[in-house]
């Protein structure tokens, strides 16, 4: 999904509006000045906004309003409409706001309001310095919340990736498919980290935690220490183990050189197979689609992203990608890989000069389980993000925690998650003691066609589809034992945003 222009074609909100015309919850997308600007009305109270989510632009007149908050239609971004605050991820920076008066039975759209400053915090109990490990969507948010909580340590963020952070999502969507510019990948400018005091070190490996020193070694043999860290370090691609696995030609997906030495490929590759049909897999097969090139999945399993979506939803995926030209052979597993061509399980043969396979990740738990951390599928973490040691915190891909939604400890390995965790984790950093209770949300997209998911489901007993698949305009419901444990939605933005509300009323009763 491509973020989206501001259209200055809407009615000037500084003429007024009749507040007839405006119900309770009710909206109107206008312009001052030449910027969309969004009117809310709630019960007595006006609120004016930028009509645009601050991530890819979403509409957000199109979004739900929960109390005195709005959240984005396409990736579920939260904003306060008395501040316009960014109160949950994916969106990064707050929306402009501007004073409201009401006149002569109208409201009028007045000067802009200043910006949310961040509070000042008290030092006694703040740590030293607080070191980040992994510069993908924990660490990244976490560095960021540090900053607008309004602690003013020393923070360093310790990044293996060559590149500064970049948003990961975009790379398997619309930058391989060449539908969106390099420049939209980075989550910040360098002078960002400047301006913030942030001290980022990319291309930087650490070898060794010590939780005894409170201390982190690199690869050139340098130590940093910490007063507190999070660990967020991700997760990395399981490799294909088959005859041929190493070839030059044969590639994963995971970071901006893995996405940029792949491009480079596509000047003379002209037939792929794709190893895996997963979220990556499938996304990969759509953006090479998109630039032309002949495209095969190979997977064991009867259904593209069975797994988490099941059967129905696999259908349709499935023939959306054939009405693409995609061709798959499920049921099959890669037996051979050679120069020019892949050999299957079946016998079958398939001509290829690019293989990219995505049969999924493992979390990095190398440098937990060296320093001692407790480890459970993951690192184990508790309701507050803390691992084993109590200065350090863990979040993103390798954090396993016990979320209230469904009773269980699990492990998540999608980026507003991500995201969602190093913000709470920067605020325990800061001795907030805040739980981590998001329920979980993804998407994924395939040429024109999103799917949104909330909640989690590792397995469950039935599901209920409400509305047609093959239109690409649906509700599936997943359940175990006569609980709703996830709801996944085609075309239906505001019934995702719905069902997150409903997810999140059953987790805290209100």
């Amino acid at each position: 999904m491509t973020k989206s222009s501001s259209s200055t074609d809407k009615p000037d909100l500084t003429q007024g509006v009749p507040l007839a015309d405006l119900a309770d919850g009710g909206m109107v997308t206008g312009q001052v000045g030449g910027k969309p600007v969004l009117l809310v009305r709630r019960a007595d109270e006006l609120f004016a906004i930028g009509a645009t989510c601050t991530h890819y632009g979403g509409p957000l007149a199109d979004g739900l309003l929960v109390g005195d908050t709005i959240r984005c239609p396409w990736h579920h971004a939260c904003f306060s409409l008395r501040t316009g605050e960014v109160l949950g991820p994916p969106a990064q920076d707050d929306l402009k706001c501007w004073r409201v008066e009401q006149q002569d039975g109208k409201a009028f759209v007045r000067d802009a309001l200043p910006a949310v400053r961040p509070p000042r915090l008290a030092s006694a109990r703040l740590p030293e310095s607080v070191v980040i490990i992994g510069g993908g969507a924990a660490g990244t948010a976490a560095v960021e919340t540090l900053r607008r909580e309004g602690y003013s340590g020393p923070v360093t963020l310790l990044s293996a990736d060559r590149s500064l952070p970049y948003d990961r999502p975009n790379l398997s969507k619309d930058y391989l498919a060449g539908t969106a510019n390099a420049d939209w990948l980075p989550m910040r400018p360098p002078t960002f980290y400047a301006d913030h005091d942030i001290d980022v070190r990319s291309d930087n490996r650490v070898v060794k935690l010590s939780p005894e020193q409170k201390s982190v070694t690199l690869s050139d043999g340098s130590n940093v220490s910490y007063g507190a860290l999070l660990l967020a370090v991700g997760a990395v691609p399981i490799r294909l183990d088959v005859p041929g696995a190493t070839l030059p030609h044969v590639s994963v997906l995971r970071t901006l050189a893995d996405c940029d030495a792949l491009i480079a490929r596509l000047g003379t590759a002209r037939r792929c197979v794709v190893v895996g049909a997963s979220f990556i897999g499938m996304e990969v097969a759509a953006a090479l689609r998109t630039r032309g090139l002949e495209v095969h999945v190979v997977a064991p399993e009867a259904h593209p992203m069975e797994r988490v979506l099941g059967a129905t939803l696999g259908d349709m995926i499935k023939a959306l990608h054939e009405s693409h030209g995609v061709t798959f052979h499920l049921g099959a597993t890669v037996a051979e890989i050679q120069p020019d061509r892949v050999r299957l399980s079946t016998g079958a043969e398939l001509a290829a000069d690019l293989v990219v396979t995505g049969i999924g990740v493992r979390p990095d738990v190398a440098l937990a389980q060296d320093a001692g951390l407790a480890l459970d599928k993951g690192v184990a973490v508790d309701e507050f993000l803390q691992t084993s040691e109590p200065d350090i915190y863990a979040a993103g891909d390798i954090a396993r925690w016990p979320d209230p939604g469904t009773g269980q400890r699990i492990r998540v390995e999608h980026w507003v998650v991500a995201e969602r965790q190093g913000v709470v984790a920067a605020r325990n950093i800061l001795g907030q003691r805040q739980r981590f209770a998001a329920v979980p949300f993804f998407w994924t997209q395939h040429y024109d066609v999103a799917i949104n998911y909330v909640g989690h489901a590792e397995q469950w007993d039935r599901f209920d589809v409400d509305g047609d698949p093959a239109a690409h305009d649906c509700t599936v419901t997943y359940w175990g034992k006569d609980k709703r444990l996830a709801v996944a939605t085609v075309g239906r933005d505001l019934a995702s945003l719905r069902a997150e509300v409903a997810f999140e009323q059953e987790t805290t009763g209100h």
